[in-house]
């Protein structure tokens, strides 16, 4: 980390400094605008420059320059303003306070999760699970539930992409300067054994509004290169590094809470990844006197896990010998042999490797998939570990939501709230507010929409051009970019991790026919795609240039964009601004899928594969099912039959409806069916009812004494 720059001492006689460094360091900011706009007031290219960090701002910011802004009334003001909303939050009574707080005194949640994302200026996510993560803590912050999160650092974060002019990927690795980032050293260091040494990891912590996130940091000049490596980058490819991340993640999290004094009385695994942990906390069970069995038992009882892969190749598996060779000092305290802890992490009695998912699953009593189809895949994915019939097979569901005040748009936030009275400022699960923009004005509703695209449009246009400078493009160039996409013209989008079973170049499977819809000369559609696959994913990489070269042929040009560097703004952007999302997998490799719950919030429709969540939502007014949630073991047939009904769908029903228009000049039946899909999708499929129903199903239930 480079050090901090020694600054000249900055005149604050009312204090307005010092409330600045307040709301920078809370993640508070990152789901309240208000929080936002004094570091955007103090430097716009600066927020830009800093992908909007607060804390990044005041590190760069000229001394002179935040001198000058504390001297003026206006913007002490709007520090105010934002120090006031911030303490309100606080001060005001959380639902658990008020209704289950005297029940649940001493109740203590760690939330284990190799990604989280909590804000584009962090890039410690790959996708969709970190998203979750990030959301869950939001929300658990908005409703008071005392929880924890526990993760690692990643000096280099995930991967930065870059198309090349042949729309190949470029991957990059920035080493990231923390000392831009809202975290707070904690001073606590821990030594994580794994194998036959012990690697030191530093504890930081980032501020996620009432709950802290504390990450391990290896990265420290005392380990050995190999050990510092740990926590350079998330997902790395190498299969003992990844398992000694993981020995890190799950191992070193129990250590740090401990260290910390963190009486943690419930474990919540987020996916297989920290599913050491359990055996962390075995070790220290029978070295206070338990038995292995007894210990087992109490760790059973106070472990939440949640697997999020429907596809076998996702579940990380290690050789039984790499395993122990990095495990053999807690699995020996444990009381484990070698051939006992095979057994105990295989899926195969008497064969194959450690299963992280089978160990998460032995090592917890309430297990849940993230939809309920994907309940049912799991139930019948793991049902020989459990020994069961399908039907009984353990495994519930908690279908995942998205964390409404992070991905709403301020526009849109407004709109609600001055046109039907919905606010946003309180988390509570047991409310459904949304029931209430059924009544919105259609002229105004209309406008809002409008706007929202108007905004995307600016976004891709602002782009396309910065990735045509990267790539030396001349004026020409630049110019036609400038032009691209219509703010009148319907506009799909498509943006996830391209992972080939999400099939993001299935829109082109008949090119013709495609071409024939985008090009209409009375009504256009448009498309715009983000996404990244995992560096060493060819296919996925494969399928964003496949896409790169429809956007790049003159048959296309200017109908269809691929928007660079996936992210926390992008998909924030994407999904206010599209009028529909639309969604692909091949069923049932969609867990639950998460991008398609945030259009809505913004008057967005879907049209989906009936997988993941979309067939708990769907009721035939709200959007529009692609298929008839059949499965077909031949991938292409399947190919052929979802492609088809695509395209019907376009051409018959969502390309008419947008583009009929009544005597008021709106199209009626379009905004009947935007505004049934903010009536239902947001009140259910949103973090606030989600985490609320961990608490009620888990956390709750869960809640024994300290176990470690």
């Amino acid at each position: 980390m480079s050090p901090r720059r020694n600054k000249p001492r900055i005149s604050d006689p009312f204090g307005t400094l010092e409330s600045l460094r307040a709301i920078a360091y809370d993640c508070w900011f990152s789901w309240n605008e208000i929080g936002q706009r004094p570091f955007s007031t103090l430097s716009p290219v600066l927020w830009e420059a800093t992908k909007h960090s607060p804390a990044g701002v005041l590190e760069e910011i000229d001394p002179a320059v935040l001198e000058a802004k504390l001297a003026d009334e206006g913007f002490r003001r709007l520090v105010a303003d934002a120090a006031d909303a911030r303490r309100a939050y606080y001060e005001t009574a959380s639902w658990f306070e008020e209704k289950h707080g005297a029940d649940c005194e001493g109740l203590r949640i760690a939330y284990f999760s190799s990604e989280f994302a909590i804000h584009e200026s962090m890039q410690q996510y790959a996708g969709g699970l970190g998203v979750l993560a990030g959301d869950h803590l939001k929300s658990a912050s908005d409703l008071g539930i005392p929880l924890v999160g526990v993760g690692l650092l990643y000096r280099q974060g995930y991967y930065l992409q870059e198309l090349r002019g042949d729309g190949s990927t470029r991957v990059l690795h920035p080493n990231y300067d923390f000392s831009r980032w809202p975290i707070i050293d904690t001073r606590v260091f821990i030594d994580c054994p794994i194998g036959g040494k012990s690697v030191r990891a530093k504890v930081w912590k980032l501020q996620v509004g009432r709950v802290p996130l504390y990450l391990l940091d290896a990265d420290l000049p005392e380990n050995r290169r190999r050990d510092r490596m740990l926590t350079q980058a998330l997902y790395q490819g190498d299969p003992e590094l990844r398992l000694r991340q993981q020995v890190l993640l799950g191992v070193g999290g129990v250590l740090a809470l401990a260290k910390l004094k963190e009486k943690a009385t419930v474990f919540h695994l987020n996916e297989g990844h920290a599913a050491f942990a359990g055996l962390k906390r075995l070790s220290i069970l029978v070295s206070r006197g338990m038995s292995l069995d007894e210990a087992v038992q109490r760790v059973r009882q106070s472990t939440v896990f949640t697997t999020h892969t429907p596809v076998p190749a996702g579940h990380d598996r290690y050789d039984t010998e790499l395993c122990w060779k990095a495990l053999r000092r807690p699995l020996r305290t444990a009381g484990f042999t070698p051939e006992s802890f095979s057994e105990f992490g295989r899926e195969h009695p008497g064969d194959g490797p450690i299963c992280m998912t089978v160990l998460a699953l032995r090592l917890a009593e309430r297990v849940n998939g993230v939809s309920k189809l994907h309940g049912r895949v799991s139930r019948e994915m793991w049902s020989e570990v459990f020994g069961r019939p399908v039907d009984d097979v353990p495994i519930g569901s908690v279908t995942n939501g998205v964390h409404v005040p992070t991905w709403i748009a301020p526009e849109a936030r407004s709109f609600w709230r001055r046109s039907v009275g919905i606010d946003l400022s309180r988390a509570d699960p047991d409310s459904n507010p949304w029931a209430a923009a059924a009544n919105v004005s259609h002229p105004e509703f209309w406008a809002m929409r409008r706007a929202m695209r108007h905004r995307l449009v600016e976004f891709v246009r602002a782009r396309l051009r910065r990735q045509a400078m990267a790539r030396g493009e001349g004026p020409l160039e630049l110019m036609c970019v400038g032009e691209v996409f219509s703010s009148d013209a319907l506009t799909i989008g498509f943006a996830r991790r391209f992972a080939t079973y999400k099939r993001a170049p299935l829109i082109f499977h008949d090119v013709e026919r495609i071409l024939r819809i985008l090009t209409a000369k009375d009504r256009p559609v448009q498309v715009v795609f983000a996404g990244k696959a995992h560096p060493k994913d060819m296919g996925g990489q494969e399928f964003a240039q496949m896409i790169w070269r429809f956007s790049h042929d003159a048959g296309f040009q200017g109908r269809v964009a691929l928007i660079e560097e996936y992210d926390m703004e992008v998909g924030r952007m994407l999904t206010s601004g599209c009028d529909v999302w639309l969604n692909n997998p091949l069923r049932p490799y969609e867990a639950s899928g998460t991008s398609g719950m945030k259009p809505p919030l913004h008057g967005g429709i879907n049209l989906s594969i009936l997988d993941g969540w979309w067939p708990e939502s769907y009721d035939g007014t709200n959007g529009w099912a692609i298929g008839d949630g059949s499965e077909s073991p031949d991938g292409e047939a399947q190919n052929r039959k979802d492609a088809a009904s695509l395209y019907q769908l376009l051409e018959q029903e969502v390309v008419p409806e947008f583009y009929d228009r009544g005597a008021d000049g709106l199209p009626g039946r379009w905004i009947r069916r935007a505004l049934r899909s903010v009536v239902t999708v947001p009140a259910e499929f949103n973090t606030d009812r989600m985490v609320a129903e961990y608490f009620l199903k888990g956390y709750q239930p869960a809640g024994v004494p300290a176990l470690a």
